[in-house]
């Protein structure tokens, strides 16, 4: 199956560009990312986004899937405009976001759904780790992911389940 691929170089690239834009260092960059739910960050202990988080992503070639979203929320995109290649899928717009808040993937929602699928599919894990181009233990691993997974295997999943990534995206408070 040939799905689109999220072009990581496309968001640092447009990232680059809004830097520039504004003036800002990375430094600069990495605070007004951070400063997005200011709210919420006051309330928490959460370190930071890093300038390394974001300069480092073009350097290893993915990010995971829950920085990707504070980035994509900074540029005022859905993932899906940074798809690359033929058969892109209809997409959504982000959930609202305010500064009380943090854009979070449900992991566990796309876990089901890629369960529901595959099942659906008649597929074992392994014929469907070929489709995606990543390894069986990769995606039995999202149900127990605490955190995050690299966005480009989220993006493969999204399109491979034809729905849009908003679909596994809420407007976190903790």
């Amino acid at each position: 199956m040939d799905l689109p691929e999220f072009d990581i170089a496309g968001l640092f690239a447009a990232m680059d560009t809004k830097r520039i834009s504004a003036e800002l260092s990375w430094s600069g960059a990495a605070e007004a990312i951070w400063a997005q739910s200011a709210v919420l960050n006051d309330r928490g202990h959460d370190h930071p986004i890093s300038p390394a988080t974001i300069t480092g992503m073009a350097k290893r070639g993915d990010t995971t899937c829950q920085h990707a979203l504070f980035f994509l929320r900074w540029l005022e995109r859905s993932p899906e405009s940074l798809l690359a290649g033929e058969g892109v899928r209809a997409e959504a717009p982000l959930p609202p976001c305010g500064p009380d808040r943090r854009l979070r993937w449900s992991l566990s929602r796309l876990s089901e759904a890629l369960e529901a699928g595959r099942k659906e599919r008649e597929l074992t894990w392994a014929q469907l780790a070929a489709d995606l181009r990543c390894t069986p233990n990769q995606l039995t691993g999202i149900r127990r992911a605490h955190f995050a997974i690299g966005m480009i295997l989220a993006m493969r999943i999204t399109q491979w389940l034809g729905r849009p990534a908003a679909d596994f995206i809420y407007a976190a408070r903790w």
